[in-house]
């Protein structure tokens, strides 16, 4: 299966229409082309092919690349990119031993252990995660199992697999409707399992709930359209798109797709396994409802001393038949996740007239009627399922979805028909985490309505050659990683003053830590680091939790205090990059924050305890937190600091808490 998406997907992007793309279209929407690489008088500057066309943009701009970044800088750039983890003292020897004989060996072995580290997943899935809006807890009267971790999980598996991006999609839209697919990949279903569901008041009049589903199903447009081909589809729910070739019969022949998908928990075994499991668990569900009836009926209605023991006595031979189909059933308790099933979902009046009810068909599907304005109380004409019709398939119409919701036909479609928009889009997401930003700025909108790659011929080169190996994650980080663009300095006086911005990349400008990385790494340094991968996510706010922060709690509707003052993205909608701040908030987290004093004391105390004499305490915690000695300066200065100290351990636990909430522990240059 693995090499037949990949074929189809390589046959998607390099498909030339019979009519060449319409100059309606972006240039997004174009095939796929290896492009020729330009001229360039610096050719010994070049590591890798993308380096050619960033040199051939400076040498026309009058500007030059920088000098490459010392070994140190490398070292720790790498780590912090590819697992979000500082290297270790004996990491970085190493590093150097070999960086001294041959660095740009040096650089692919480093980055060859990276990416084989089980912190790679961690690393990146929390990139991913956010574009899922993915979250442990939610509103408390949704009924959300406490398993959204085992979606965050397959993610992290994925990534360390290497799963090919096509694969990787699909099974986050349509595992469960993959013939002879691997049920366990259901977590994968969490994508659309974990979307955020609003308040059907069904006291309410049917004209009003439908509006609340209909905008349902236009945040789950929303996020699959911008994460998976950058598109803004929910602009045509009212109109055509104003900028864009999406029509509103574009809209909703996809929005029936989701009209006939609802969340609900999703085995992770053979239906034939699941079967009796689930009938079951329905039977055990009904009993236990009878018996919360009858004991609210006890507290109730306070009833008399016979009416109470025969209701006791149903309750109690409730409760031995429910523990009785617990036991005598295998697997009862077998996990499941949050996922998704095709059903068709109608929204009717109420029996009686009043209120509503809201009708599901279990294994049925729906076309929708064409809302006109938006307006669901205003239906137009019946538009069938089908893909864009931007995107014509093999009979240059655009792909019918007819097979149950039509999920799996439209993940395929995303990575065939779409595979020159949706390869460039998760390129240019992979270099934008790289660099700080991407070609395209706006990684969400590669549309008209986003901005212009500021290198084209670059971003349409690189996802070429991404879908020509096989939609490889791990080989497009180590194109980018290798090459000498990324491995630049900062040193550059003339690209400051005449590109402040970095638009032509002529230097790496320093990038602050997102709040994952900072945390981790103190946990790391500190020795208190938990390293256990996997289970169920822990609250942050716990002293006590070392666990790596994309193990912490997200909750959509309470968000940490230490996620929501450093820049985390709001759980409740697909964030497509962070905006970084610079607050009052952080810096009196970074004074006075309980986890800060902890850890200072920590690091304190491992020095402490380490018998070693000041000045090689202070080399050590240089050596642990930035892979160097420090300066004669900083060596000085510290030893005044801590010879002047009445109360010793105090002072080095001060001491400990300026090295980590210093610049340098927080930026990678």
């Amino acid at each position: 299966m693995n090499r037949l998406i990949i074929l189809l997907a390589l046959v998607g992007a390099l498909r030339v229409w019979a009519d060449g793309p319409s100059s309606a279209n972006p240039w997004s929407f174009s095939p796929l082309q290896p492009q020729p690489l330009p001229k360039t008088e610096r050719e010994d500057w070049i590591q890798t092919r993308l380096d050619a066309f960033i040199l051939a943009r400076l040498e026309a701009t009058g500007l030059a690349p920088s000098p490459a970044a010392d070994p140190r800088r490398l070292q720790r750039r790498l780590s912090f990119d590819l697992i979000g983890l500082p290297p270790s003292p004996a990491q970085w020897e190493s590093f150097r031993a070999r960086a001294q004989i041959n660095l740009a060996t040096a650089v692919h072995e480093e980055i060859d252990r990276l990416l084989a580290s089980p912190h790679y997943g961690e690393r990146w899935a929390r990139h991913w995660l956010d574009l899922a809006r993915y979250t442990d807890k939610t509103a408390s009267w949704l009924k959300l199992s406490d398993v959204a971790w085992r979606y965050r999980d397959w993610v992290v598996s994925a990534l360390n697999r290497d799963l090919s991006y096509p694969e990787f999609v699909i099974q986050q839209l349509a595992n469960d409707l993959i013939e002879g697919g691997d049920p366990r990949d259901n977590a994968a279903l969490g994508f659309l399992g974990l979307s955020p569901t609003y308040w059907k008041e069904l006291q309410l009049p049917p004209e009003v709930i439908k509006t609340t589903v209909a905008d349902e199903w236009e945040e789950r447009m929303d996020a699959v359209g911008r994460t998976f081909l950058g598109l803004t589809l929910g602009c045509a729910r009212c109109h055509d798109h104003k900028t864009d070739p999406i029509t509103q019969r574009d809209y909703y022949a996809i929005a029936g797709v989701f009209a006939s998908t609802r969340i609900a928990d999703r085995p992770m075994m053979k239906a034939r396994r699941w079967a009796p499991i689930q009938t079951a668990r329905q039977t055990v569900a009904g009993l236990e409802e009878q018996r919360v009836k009858l004991e609210n009926k006890v507290k109730a209605n306070d009833p008399s001393k016979d009416e109470r023991s025969a209701i006791e006595t149903r309750i109690t031979g409730l409760s031995r038949d429910i523990l009785k189909i617990k036991t005598s059933t295998p697997d009862y308790h077998a996990p499941t996740v949050n996922g998704v099933l095709d059903s068709a979902l109608y929204v009717e009046p109420a029996d009686g007239g009043h209120g509503t009810k809201l009708v599901l068909q279990d294994r049925q599907a729906r076309d929708l009627h064409l809302h006109r304005r938006g307006n669901p109380n205003r239906p137009g004409a019946l538009v069938p399922r089908r893909f864009l019709g931007v995107f014509p398939g093999h009979s240059d119409q655009p792909r019918r979805l007819t097979s149950g919701s039509g999920r799996l036909e439209l993940a395929q479609a995303i990575v065939t028909e779409a595979a020159p928009l949706s390869s460039r889009v998760i390129v240019n997401r992979i270099w934008q985490h790289h660099f700080g930003r991407g070609l395209v700025t706006t990684p969400s909108e590669l549309g008209h309505s986003g901005e212009p790659p500021s290198h084209p011929q670059l971003l349409d080169d690189l996802a070429y050659r991404f879908v020509e190996h096989g939609w490889s994650l791990k080989w497009l980080h180590r194109e980018i990683l290798a090459s000498a663009t990324w491995q630049q300095g900062n040193d550059n006086p003339r690209s400051h003053q005449l590109d402040p911005n970095n638009l032509s990349l002529a230097r790496m400008d320093a990038q602050r830590l997102e709040i994952e990385a900072w945390r981790d790494a103190m946990l790391l340094v500190t020795g208190t680091f938990d390293s256990r991968t996997g289970g169920p996510s822990v609250d942050l706010s716990d002293s006590k939790n070392a666990r790596r922060t994309i193990y912490g709690t997200v909750h959509r509707r309470d968000l940490s205090q230490i996620l929501r003052v450093h820049d985390f993205p709001d759980p409740t909608a697909h964030s497509p990059k962070r905006t970084p701040t610079l607050t009052a908030l952080q810096q009196l987290f970074s004074l006075n924050a309980p986890f800060l004093h902890e850890r200072a004391a920590a690091l304190a105390d491992r020095l402490i305890k380490s018998a070693l004499a000041t000045e090689q305490r202070i080399e050590w915690g240089y050596r642990h937190l930035f892979q160097r000695v420090p300066t004669d300066a900083e060596m000085q200065l510290a030893l005044r600091f801590l010879d002047s100290a009445t109360d010793s351990r105090e002072a080095w636990i001060q001491y400990a808490h300026s090295l980590l909430a210093g610049n340098e522990f927080l930026f990678i240059e």
